[in-house]
């Protein structure tokens, strides 16, 4: 006996359905990175860039400045320049902070960057005390010597900074654009994988409902041909049994009955009771012998046997009238020749047809009809009484009987309701010799 396909079926399911859980972990673990990448990196790189411009430009301004004061040759003195150098003074203090809070270059790189901006502010702090107590013409030496040269010096820091942010950016750019790769490359494979998971657990659903399939074709043939066997066997039974009512039983009550007549004739009396009795008893000999005649025809009518299924039905229906009171109206059309092994069949499905009119229908009349040709025979049995109960289209096992036999001359039976109400029963059967 082959095993239950299941157990595969719920493996193929939980290893597709753990591709697709690490997948999503790994997805959700590169989006983090992107994430991270995007806020730590390029935005706060975008930022810190920012700062550094606005001390590029602060610097920028000192620079035109430190060039006023040097060559405003003795026009101005050094002092006018003090409030807007304490203006810029305070501008870049507070980007440097900014910009200390967003930078995430190594430490060394910042303190130098912050004790080159406290050198040149000790500088410029010097000059502007040396022209405060007059000294303008030391103040401005100090200014070409140092002071320039510093401004410059931290200008070109700060441009390098601008430089080394700016690579940073494309830096995290590439990674950014690398984990994107990578995450569409894995979304390919997830794809690929689930694909073929899908296909192979299609595959073996397939080749398992190919294996079931086969199975209930062979276990319908097998209970097909028991069928066909049951019923042979059936009617083997019922042949003999009706075969043996028939010619010995049949013949000993036919025995009896014409001693009877004999003993009436020897002389009795007209109103002998002995003549009396053995009248009665002849009565009760002769419905016996009628009953068993009736009983053997029910149970294989030789009609068929030797005349066909036509003049089987057609004696059978006053039969069926004389014991059940049910006026039938047969009609038959067309030309045709029933095969001796489907005649049977279709004998017993319009006697268990019109059983059921008797037993369920409470119809007074019924309708047998009879198309035949040389391609196919459609039978109906008609009647205008009570019907199946709704849900009962199943039935009992008359009509699975009827289904059997007609499963078995390949035809196919179906039950309808009339519009006038009453049950239809429809029989269908080729009578192709191939």
């Amino acid at each position: 006996m082959s095993r239950s396909p299941t157990p595969r079926l719920l493996v193929a399911l939980a290893i597709t359905l753990a591709a697709v859980a690490v997948f999503s972990w790994f997805s959700l673990r590169q989006i983090d990175r992107l994430r991270q990448l995007q806020t730590n990196t390029i935005d706060r790189h975008r930022k810190d860039s920012l700062q550094l411009l606005r001390i590029q430009n602060a610097l920028h301004s000192l620079g035109l400045a430190i060039r006023d004061m040097m060559e405003a040759d003795g026009r101005y003195p050094l002092t006018a320049w003090r409030s807007e150098l304490q203006r810029t003074r305070g501008d870049l203090e507070d980007a440097l902070r900014i910009e200390s809070a967003l930078a995430t270059r190594p430490a060394e790189q910042q303190q130098y960057l912050a004790n080159s901006m406290a050198q040149f502010w000790r500088s410029v702090d010097e000059v502007l005390d040396l022209a405060a107590r007059g000294e303008e013409a030391r103040a401005r030496r100090i200014i070409g010597n140092s002071v320039q040269a510093q401004q410059a010096a931290l200008s070109v820091t700060v441009a390098r900074l601008l430089v080394q942010n700016n690579e940073s950016e494309e830096q995290a750019a590439a990674a950014i654009q690398a984990i994107y790769g990578e995450v569409e490359r894995n979304v390919y494979l997830l794809l690929a994988a689930v694909l073929a998971g899908i296909a192979a657990t299609s595959l073996a659903v397939i080749l398992t409902n190919r294996r079931l399939f086969n199975r209930l074709a062979d276990l319908s043939e097998q209970r097909s041909t028991l069928a066909r066997q049951l019923i042979e066997v059936q009617e083997n039974v019922l042949r003999s049994v009706s075969r043996e009512l028939h010619d010995d039983f049949g013949q000993v009550l036919t025995a009896v009955c014409a001693m009877l007549n004999r003993a009436e004739k020897k002389g009795l009396p007209a109103d002998s009771p002995l003549r009396m009795e053995l009248a009665e008893v002849r009565e009760v000999v002769g419905q016996t012998l009628e009953k068993v005649r009736s009983l053997s025809q029910a149970l294989h009518p030789t009609v068929l046997d030797d005349y066909g299924l036509e003049k089987a039905i057609e004696r059978f229906i006053p039969l069926f009238e004389k014991q059940t009171g049910i006026a039938v109206r047969y009609e038959k059309s067309g030309e045709g020749e029933v095969p001796d092994g489907a005649a049977i069949h279709v004998y017993r499905i319009t006697q268990e047809a019109l059983n059921n009119v008797a037993r369920h229908s409470g119809a007074k009349e019924a309708t047998v009809r009879m198309q035949l040709s040389q391609a196919r025979l459609h039978v109906e049995v008609e009647d205008h009484g009570a019907g199946m109960p709704a849900g009962a289209t199943h039935g009992g096992l008359g009509l699975i009987a009827m289904r059997e036999r007609a499963e078995l001359l390949r035809g196919r039976l179906t039950l309808q309701r009339p519009h006038g109400g009453g049950t239809l029963v429809m029989l269908e059967v080729p009578l192709d010799r191939s």
